[in-house]
């Protein structure tokens, strides 16, 4: 199942972050997953949002340009290989990975890899064919990462 991220090209300067992260609090809505790269005197923020489709509302009419992307949130095992076992199988078949990231959720035992790849409908197919399961938009956005771990 196909889910969405926030892609938005940012300045790398003070404030920048802050400034997106306010509008999406002032419109309630839940950053669940946040990536942030910078190259230089630019880069991107992907969020991961309870509501995808209301943040990018939110961010467009405040002026801050951002692009809703397709992603796919593949579930893998957390042991080492697990994502290995992701990659192998798309790369044999030629599908780039364009953006990727992921967390675990449940130590030894889940994490969630999130990819933005160039052909979403074939990676979706292979993957779901190699026996991996996809999370819903639903699921993604109500994932409670390392909610048992002991400290």
């Amino acid at each position: 199942m196909k889910a969405h991220q926030l892609t938005i090209p940012v300045e790398n300067k003070p404030g920048v972050l802050s400034q997106i992260t306010s509008i999406l609090a002032r419109k309630n809505i839940n950053i669940r997953s946040a990536t942030i790269s910078s190259f230089g005197a630019s880069g991107f923020v992907n969020l991961i949002v309870n509501n995808p489709k209301q943040g990018q509302k939110a961010l467009t009419k405040e002026g801050i340009s951002v692009e809703l992307k397709e992603i796919i949130a593949v579930l893998i095992e957390d042991r080492p290989g697990g994502l290995d076992k992701l990659l192998q199988t798309l790369s044999a078949e030629n599908v780039n990975i364009e953006n990727g990231y992921g967390f675990v959720i449940e130590s030894r035992k889940n994490a969630v890899f999130v990819i933005d790849v160039n052909d979403i409908e074939r990676a979706k197919d292979l993957i779901e064919a190699s026996g991996f399961k996809t999370l819903t938009p639903q699921q993604l956005s109500e994932i409670e990462p390392f909610h048992y771990v002991g400290y």
